[in-house]
């Protein structure tokens, strides 16, 4: 899609269903079929940040009556990550997924995206759509805002959960690994260079759907992208992290109850940020699922949607 929402072509290799493809035809999965039964609405709302209105791409599922719930991906992502989830969680919760200030589709400005910029788009999304409080499902760089959300504005949380959690610590070679990656694949938008991208994220390569690699390359060859992409990766310079970084007792000040999903074939910073925020975090839970790596919730549905209805319904 373009800034305005109109589809595009899609950029992916031309695949032949039927004999000879290697198409598993079987269980066909992309990211319309979690979609096709479910009432939602993708739109694009103004949010005030630093000053200026952003325009924000959202996906809105649920009946506003019910409590609410936001969505939040990780670092380049774009709300699609959440589709497998969007329709059981919107049976009991009014769900809002967006693409973050910078961040997909959603519109990239000329400054530093630190988690404060972050913290205050949310905030605006939050206001936008009359939510006094709502709980977070949030993933990487998505939960390392619901967490700063968390420590800054408690009384607008009522519960957090966190995938691939970050925020408390500063991997040199993570973030150098984060930097190279996404560099080279806005630098060099191939099929190929996505697909690298994706292995870091998701263990199963049959969970590794073209439309998630045709939807970040299509975000990826976009120029607003490559003119912020230094803007976006600004939380992999050290020095930068470690003033965004979340302390030990502000870790121990979070009063929401917090869901912590350990991802078994993680990067170990993640798994070491998810053992140690749920030592920290004094009303928290480990939801354990062994066999994912950075998108547990993409990877197992199944599994992380019962988990997370369960506790957020608790």
């Amino acid at each position: 899609m373009n800034g305005k929402g109109e589809m595009t072509q899609a950029q992916a290799p031309r695949t032949e269903v039927g004999g000879g493809s290697g198409l598993d035809t079987g269980d066909y999965r992309s990211i319309w079929m979690y979609l096709k039964e479910l009432e939602f609405h993708q739109g694009f709302i103004d949010v005030s940040v630093n000053g200026a209105n952003v325009q924000t791409r959202y996906a809105e599922a649920g009946d506003p009556a019910k409590p609410h719930a936001i969505l939040l991906h990780g670092t380049g992502g774009h709300w699609e990550t959440f589709a497998p989830n969007l329709a059981a969680l919107s049976e009991h919760f009014h769900c809002v997924a967006i693409d973050m200030v910078g961040n997909g589709f959603s519109d990239k400005p000329d400054y530093d995206y630190e988690i404060a910029v972050y913290v205050e788009h949310v905030l605006g999304v939050m206001d936008h759509f009359g939510m006094k409080s709502t709980s977070f499902v949030a993933m990487s760089l998505g939960a390392f805002v619901a967490s700063a959300v968390s420590v800054g504005h408690p009384d607008r949380v009522d519960k957090v959960i966190l995938m691939s959690p970050a925020g408390r610590e500063a991997s040199a070679s993570n973030m150098a690994r984060i930097r190279a990656e996404r560099t080279k694949a806005v630098n060099e938008p191939t099929w190929e260079s996505l697909h690298a991208v994706f292995a870091h994220l998701i263990a199963d390569e049959a969970n590794r759907l073209p439309d998630l690699i045709g939807l970040r390359q299509s975000i990826y060859r976009r120029a607003d992208t490559r003119n912020t992409i230094d803007r976006l990766l600004i939380l992999q310079d050290e020095k930068v992290r470690h003033r965004n970084l979340i302390p030990d007792d502000k870790w121990r000040g979070i009063t929401a109850p917090v869901m912590i999903v350990a991802s078994g074939k993680d990067h170990g910073v993640y798994q070491d940020t998810a053992r140690t925020i749920a030592d920290l975090i004094p009303n928290s839970e480990v939801f354990e699922m062994p066999s994912v790596r950075h998108w547990p919730h993409f990877e197992d549905p199944g599994s992380f949607n019962t988990a997370a209805v369960e506790f957020l319904t608790r």
